[in-house]
């Protein structure tokens, strides 16, 4: 990727890709911050698809984003 518009846009992204059984780890690594993210995607996805994934949960966590709490994680609390 060229250019940085702004902090929630990566530069120069690395991907990382290993397979685990029938999935794929793929790892987005932000060159300029060292931000990484890792998304858990099936074998039938095609690598580009693996790798915009991981670039939108990457460009989501340079946002200041956060992610959706996973099944059984407790409640946010306003004020906590």
């Amino acid at each position: 990727m060229a250019g940085r518009d702004d902090s929630s846009s990566p530069g120069r992204v690395f991907f990382e890709f290993i397979p685990l059984g029938q999935q794929m780890r793929v790892a987005a690594i932000d060159e300029a911050t060292s931000a990484e993210v890792v998304v858990i995607a099936p074998l039938t996805a095609t690598r580009h698809q693996m790798q915009q994934l991981a670039l939108a949960k990457l460009k989501r966590k340079l946002a200041g984003g956060t992610d959706p709490p996973g099944p059984g994680a407790p409640p946010r609390s306003r004020y906590a």
